[in-house]
């Protein structure tokens, strides 16, 4: 990690250790006041136990113009990217793609190439419904080995990080808690119950509260039509297309429609708040990432709509495409917060065990 981040993280946390304003605000707070002498394992850990609520910035007495120009939802930001990157795996990758949505845009386009190609020569892929444009077995094939290299490099990154932030072994207790404060999303509540202030300085809201609910359970929701389908179509031997009530089509449907809602929501909350409190370098590459979630819950449910139609085979590219980069970039993208954010949800229930 650049020590340029870690240092003014570290300066930061000092001075609001020793002010203690804001100890209810968040997670984040109670952590660095439990802790003397900050090590880098611990500035790390407190960078990705942040949620960038922004709370502290509005309430602090010591931001800019202060002479101690306290940016501190800037400073664990910036800090929190650099440990992404760091524990990328592999590391040059992470680097490209974390900041970058020009190069996100450039994998995507790709993918939807690659789709749109095996589409042309497959011709007629012989089955029913999707699989007359693009054969099962090719089509499970691709996305089979496409989940492999994401699960590997998460493992090593998040084994990184744990050795990073000395994490101990995971008791039952501690994950139940952790998974309890990430469904949800304790602290985007601002630690008062009454929202955050991520858009404006003098008004609380619970909007990006709700917006990253309806991202987060609709993309569960999508994975489970996934699930469900592979159940059917393997142990069931019921394979596609599925009937209107269906489990694939009643999760997929309706996890589409909060994620298309939520995507757009994200969007324009971030599109309204300060980028200075925040990580200025990545914004590009969160905003095309959030387009792309949102992209491939539109796309699919477009082909609900018009499945039965000669835009098929071309609306399937681009949905499977979309799918395709978002699996191959899932550990370089902004999707990595979420395993991040959930080992330091872990990690900070071993913590306070300790205190």
């Amino acid at each position: 990690m650049q020590d340029e981040s870690l240092q003014e993280a570290r300066r930061q946390l000092e001075i609001c250790n020793a002010c203690r304003y804001c100890e209810s605000y968040c997670s984040v707070f109670p952590a660095v006041h439990a802790v003397r002498a900050f090590s880098d394992g611990d500035l790390t850990q407190f960078a990705n136990l942040c949620h960038n609520c922004r709370g502290c910035y509005y309430a602090c007495q010591y931001t800019p113009p202060h002479g101690f120009a306290l940016n501190l939802p800037n400073a664990l930001a910036e800090l929190r990217q650099d440990s992404w990157e760091e524990f990328a795996a592999p590391r040059v990758v992470g680097r490209l793609f974390q900041r970058n949505g020009l190069l996100l845009a450039t994998a995507t386009a790709l993918c939807l190439a690659l789709l749109l190609g095996l589409i042309r020569l497959a011709g007629d892929g012989g089955g029913e419904g999707f699989y007359a444009a693009l054969p099962h077995t090719l089509m499970a094939g691709i996305f089979m080995l496409a989940s492999l290299f994401p699960l590997l490099s998460l493992t090593v990154s998040l084994r990184r990080y744990w050795r990073a932030t000395e994490g101990e072994w995971i008791r039952g207790s501690q994950l139940l808690a952790a998974l309890k404060s990430a469904a949800t999303a304790h602290n985007l509540d601002g630690g008062h119950g009454e929202g955050c202030n991520f858009e404006d300085e003098d008004r609380y809201s619970r909007a990006r509260l709700f917006a990253h609910q309806l991202v987060m359970y609709g993309f569960m929701l999508c994975f489970a039509a996934t699930a469900a389908g592979t159940v059917m179509h393997y142990l069931l031997d019921k394979p596609a297309p599925y009937p209107l009530w269906s489990a694939p089509k009643v999760f997929g449907i309706s996890g589409g429609l909060a994620l298309s809602a939520g995507s757009a929501w994200m969007v324009l909350l971030k599109l309204r708040a300060d980028k200075t409190l925040a990580a200025p370098s990545a914004w590009g590459g969160e905003i095309e990432f959030i387009a792309l979630l949102g992209a491939m819950a539109l796309t699919g449910l477009l082909l609900f709509v018009l499945g039965s139609t000669a835009a098929m085979p071309t609306l399937l590219a681009v949905h499977l495409g979309t799918v395709l980069t978002f699996f191959l970039l899932t550990p370089f993208s902004k999707m990595a917060h979420a395993f991040y954010r959930l080992a330091a949800l872990i990690r900070d229930e071993q913590c306070k065990q300790q205190r």
